[in-house]
């Protein structure tokens, strides 16, 4: 998203591009909430334990963590990418938030970590339909931090170098990101034994 959304494509859209990822955000959020709050509610009815969601919790993202550490193209994901027209279609509002609300969801397009399905289990684990929306409302946000990398990059060159910077750290952010579901998981099942 970094690549279709920044401060010069928007403003060579005649967009500006606070109002596009404000507007990605909150659609990012008001998916994420919406599924979150639906796998809390579903979570809520079976009616596990606080030691038996914790052991669970656990479990995946130790396993999540694992797969992204190991081989994370075997992560099951679908084909789908949100549809890049828009750009030139809509203003920046409309594709901030259609693109917002399809990453925030989780699974509408291609899933590249299986952290996306760590989150989801958290969510169904909650126990909560307000638990899951929580937990779905971090998620949205993560999904939109990465939007300040380029921030402010007013000149080509310097959108290149940030995003030359972005791709260098790809595959230690992977790690560290999966070093930190390892640790949650970890902590999930030291804190249930």
């Amino acid at each position: 998203m970094l690549a279709s959304i920044n401060p010069l494509g928007e403003r060579a859209r005649g967009n500006r591009w606070g109002w596009t990822v404000t507007a990605f955000t909150a659609g990012a959020l008001a998916a994420a909430s919406a599924v979150g709050a639906l796998l809390g509610w579903l979570g809520a009815l079976a009616h596990a334990s606080g030691e038996a969601r914790l052991t669970a919790l656990g479990a995946a993202a130790i396993a999540a963590a694992v797969v992204d550490l190991g081989r994370p193209a075997v992560v099951p994901t679908s084909r789908r990418q949100v549809d890049e027209r828009w750009l030139g279609r809509y203003r920046g509002w409309v594709y901030g938030a259609g693109f917002g609300a399809q990453l925030g969801a989780g699974v509408a397009t291609v899933i590249t970590s299986a952290l996306v399905y760590a989150w989801l289990v958290a969510a169904l684990l909650a126990g909560s339909a307000a638990g899951g929306a929580v937990v779905g409302a971090a998620f949205a946000l993560g999904r939109s931090a990465p939007f300040g990398l380029v921030r402010r990059a007013g000149r080509p060159e310097e959108l290149r170098d940030r995003m030359r910077l972005v791709l260098r750290w790809a595959r230690p952010g992977r790690a560290v990101a999966a070093g930190a579901s390892l640790a949650l998981g970890a902590g999930c099942l030291v804190a249930r034994w």
